[in-house]
């Protein structure tokens, strides 16, 4: 039984679309590991951007540190992202949710601490090793274009999400409602056999 919602807030379409292009047991791993540091470091660069709410800046002590909260791009972004993960899915959604103010709190105190001189050394260090890794999953175990050739911005917005899902559907079988991972799996293996059909007429 499918949930019902389609267009923006459709799940399968969403999961189906970014699983075909990450089906390979060893390049769902790469991602599982790289995609969330690439939203952490992109939050943490997006820390010196100036603010552009009319809003005090919220500040406290972490560990001794002192820790100020911006309002600006980088919580936008995580705001964004927490807001549509949890109207995908309340349970899982509402944990990829929590992740995404983890991150943006955590990435506050790392820049904090760091300073801009040092802070884009690190940023840029972590997102050419995790981009890296990805390119890598695809082209040796995956053997696809990564998803965000084909559509950037489903492809950025949902990856961190997905392999959240994944990961919660591995380790402890979970499913937003009952026979999404059937269907969605489905789906994932009708849009492999169409790309692979594809494939084979432009080498014929």
């Amino acid at each position: 039984m499918g949930s019902g919602r389609t267009g923006l807030f459709d799940l399968e379409k969403h999961f189906a679309f970014y699983g075909a292009y990450h089906s390979n047991p060893v390049n769902i791993a790469i991602h599982v590991l790289f995609v969330w540091p690439i939203f952490f470091s992109a939050l943490l660069i997006l820390y010196f951007v100036p603010p552009f709410f009319d809003l005090p800046n919220f500040e406290f002590s972490l560990w001794g540190n002192h820790v100020i909260l911006v309002w600006n791009v980088g919580f936008l972004v995580a705001l964004v992202y927490s807001v549509f993960y949890a109207s995908l899915d309340l349970k899982s959604g509402s944990l990829a949710a929590l992740l995404c103010v983890i991150c943006w709190v955590g990435s506050s105190f790392v820049a904090s601490q760091l300073g801009f001189s040092l802070a884009w050394k690190v940023v840029l260090v972590v997102q050419i090793v995790c981009w890296t890794g990805q390119f890598i999953g695809h082209g040796v175990f995956e053997k696809r274009a990564p998803a965000l050739l084909d559509n950037l911005i489903q492809a950025f917005v949902m990856a961190p999400f997905f392999v959240l899902l994944e990961a919660l559907q591995t380790l402890f079988g979970y499913e937003p409602y009952s026979g999404f991972h059937s269907i969605v799996q489905e789906n994932i293996q009708a849009n492999i056999n169409e790309w692979q059909e594809r494939k084979q007429k432009l080498l014929a």
